[in-house]
């Protein structure tokens, strides 16, 4: 059995290798399923070279589709260590592994040849350019192929999904091809986005329980670890970084405690921040407590001011986004009821966004009090089932026609409902509606999620992408958040035109 090695020890031992004048091949993968077209590809990428590493996509780096993967990513390491062609294997953190073969720089990445039109096309997008400068000295070689690949035959055989789920998707594949979606999703690529919103840093704090208080009626917890991610409209700018090309984010700031630093360090690089800071307040943090164990949250503590910015910021803040919001096709607001949407700054925005898309939220520090109805003037709105049936005050009705209903009170072009285990449901100013089921099947954390659907699912709207399509996008892009603790990455362009491809065959 091969060796199973650290990428520090791995990337040490290329180094020997090449000194000894050895030829060294890379070949990737989720080795999920070892079946024969595996063999065969290694085969071949034994045959370039002298020795043959091996690295495995980590599961943190892993959301091929809904259930993937199936198997803990130290036993696929040690199903690639099992196999004779193999000389060691290393666990990596990516789902690509461009900053690997920088790193470990063999002489030939080996890959497999797409099995499928589909597949070719996502590998295209994915390597395309990667050649040359970007990956160095190391060649490209595509092997014969994998003839089917493992994703297909996890999906075949282990299906995931109700036959409502099954009915819709095969409906789907024969109105829409991968090409089509491909092609949509270039179409909003070009959109100018400036998206306005509460910036969060959200905190996650990892405890075990020790046991009963002796004195009182609670739980002592032992903190082990803590995260601190890029939250709120610092997290939606990133999942639109990955769309679009252009993304401008206005947000507020708190001169106590404001993270500035960690904040900027944290938006891609294409996301580019106007940050105003109010003075009688931090930035809002928002610190969960969760069972390690169980990955289930405890309690949360919030560190904000609640209460509306000053008269002053929201003068100045209203001057620059009269001044900017024009020049862009579509303006994203993500209100989470903090305190910087004031009713100017929402008049304002509403007078002079060319496309407004809006999402409203309810949270523990304003249930009842941040209402999609404060906006007279939107375009797309996206709400969460609780969220649109506390503004129309409809507990009972079927959410069908609380959407319709709503959705001609407000005025707006489309507008969305997600609604959990159901899916969602939009319906446009023609009456056109559309329901659209739930594509996952492994939920880590719902954190984010509706965040990241409302970011797939704007851009589209604005670029006249059809209904049934920006739905199925929009619930591709919740799908693969859920499997991401809280807002540790962002839902990637590429993973999500891989998972449409599991899903169109």
């Amino acid at each position: 059995m091969a060796e199973i090695l650290t990428l520090a020890a791995a990337a040490e031992r290329c180094a020997a290798l090449r000194a000894a004048g050895r030829r060294i091949v890379l070949s990737h993968g989720v080795f999920d399923l070892v079946h024969p077209g595996v063999i065969r590809h290694l085969d071949e990428a034994r045959r370039q070279g002298d020795v043959l590493v091996v690295t495995v996509a980590g599961d943190r780096a892993l959301d091929e589709g809904p259930a993937r993967p199936i198997f803990p990513e130290a036993l696929r390491a040690e199903s690639a260590a099992s196999l004779a062609q193999v000389d060691f294997v290393t666990i990596i953190a990516e789902a690509t592994p461009f900053e690997t073969v920088r790193l470990l720089k063999p002489d030939v990445l080996a890959r497999p040849q797409a099995a499928s039109g589909a597949e070719r096309q996502v590998h295209q997008f994915l390597f395309d350019g990667q050649e040359g400068a970007d990956l160095g000295s190391t060649s490209i070689y595509e092997t014969i192929g994998l003839l089917t690949s493992s994703a297909a035959l996890l999906h075949s055989f282990l299906d995931v999904y109700p036959e409502e789920t099954r009915l819709f998707l095969r409906e789907f594949a024969h109105r829409y091809s991968f090409e089509d979606l491909r092609r949509w999703l270039d179409s909003v690529r070009d959109t100018r986005v400036v998206l306005i919103g509460d910036a969060i840093v959200d905190e996650y704090h990892y405890c075990l329980p020790l046991g009963k208080s002796g004195k009182s009626p609670l739980v002592v917890q032992h903190y082990r670890s803590h995260e601190v991610f890029a939250g709120g409209s610092l997290a939606i700018a990133n999942h639109l970084a990955g769309l679009c090309k252009e993304v401008s984010l206005v947000a507020v700031l708190g001169a106590e405690d404001s993270r500035e630093e960690f904040i900027r360090a944290h938006l891609r690089p294409n996301v580019k921040p106007t940050f105003f800071h109010r003075p009688d307040g931090p930035t809002v943090i928002k610190k969960r407590y969760l069972d390690q164990y169980l990955n289930q949250k405890l309690f949360e503590v919030n560190y904000l001011n609640t209460h509306f910015i000053p008269a002053e910021l929201e003068q100045e803040i209203e001057g620059h986004l009269t001044s900017l919001l024009p020049g862009f096709d579509l303006a994203l607001v993500s209100d989470y009821g903090h305190g910087f949407l004031t009713a100017g700054l929402i008049r304002a925005i509403e007078r002079s966004a060319r496309h407004l898309a809006v999402n409203t939220q309810s949270n523990g520090g304003n249930v009842g009090y941040n209402m999609i109805t404060k906006y007279q003037r939107s375009n797309f709105i996206c709400l969460d089932e609780m969220e649109i049936r506390w503004a129309a005050q409809d507990k009972e009705s079927p959410i069908e026609d609380v959407v319709r209903r709503m959705s001609a009170r407000l005025g707006c072009d489309l507008l969305i409902s997600t609604l959990g285990k159901r899916g969602s449901i939009g319906v446009t100013r023609g009456g056109e509606t559309v329901r659209t089921p739930i594509f996952s099947a492994k939920v880590v954390d719902t954190v984010g999620a509706g965040d990241a659907f409302f970011a797939f699912t704007a851009p589209c709207v604005v670029r006249d992408i059809p209904l049934d399509l920006v739905g199925f996008i929009g619930n591709l892009a919740g799908a693969l958040a859920v499997k991401i603790v809280g807002n540790r990455r962002p839902v990637e362009r590429t993973e999500l035109l891989e998972f449409a491809a599991a899903l169109l065959r």
